[in-house]
């Protein structure tokens, strides 16, 4: 978690936001989008790269080297908040693990995502899984 707020604070005046944080050994990955929802440039993620490795290397959170990337979200765009969601109704979500399953996202009801999954609405409580979007847009949302 210590890992997520540092990056969130780098990229905070660059008017990004962090999809995610993922440490693995040897490889630090950020994925960023911009929070005016507009599609991401290579000049956005220069700029993040550069603040992401000044606050690390500041830190010094990560023991032994490490390879920083950051990217766009890309295919595999992690969708969790209320936003993603209102903003990729329409298209097909994966959500993964145990009782997984690639459904459109249809609404928002309360606090609460509905799929429609082959014939049937499937119903996630927001804040509880994790989802990826499984088809591109055909005009950046």
């Amino acid at each position: 978690m210590k890992l997520w707020r540092l990056v969130e604070e780098a990229v905070a005046p660059l008017d990004l936001e962090v999809l995610e944080v993922r440490q693995a050994p040897g490889e630090v990955l950020v994925r960023l989008e911009r929070k005016d929802e507009r599609p991401i440039r290579v000049a956005d993620l220069e700029r993040a790269s550069r603040a992401v490795e000044a606050a690390l290397d500041r830190e010094d959170p990560i023991p032994g080297p490490y390879r920083l990337l950051v990217e766009s979200p890309g295919p595999r765009r992690p969708l969790f908040t209320r936003r993603h969601f209102e903003r990729f109704q329409g298209l097909k979500a994966k959500v993964p693990g145990p009782g997984g399953f690639t459904g459109r996202i249809l609404r928002l009801e309360g606090e609460e995502v509905v799929f429609l999954v082959g014939a049937e609405e499937k119903r996630l409580a927001l804040g509880t899984f994790r989802a990826y979007l499984a088809e591109w847009p055909a005009e950046p949302r």
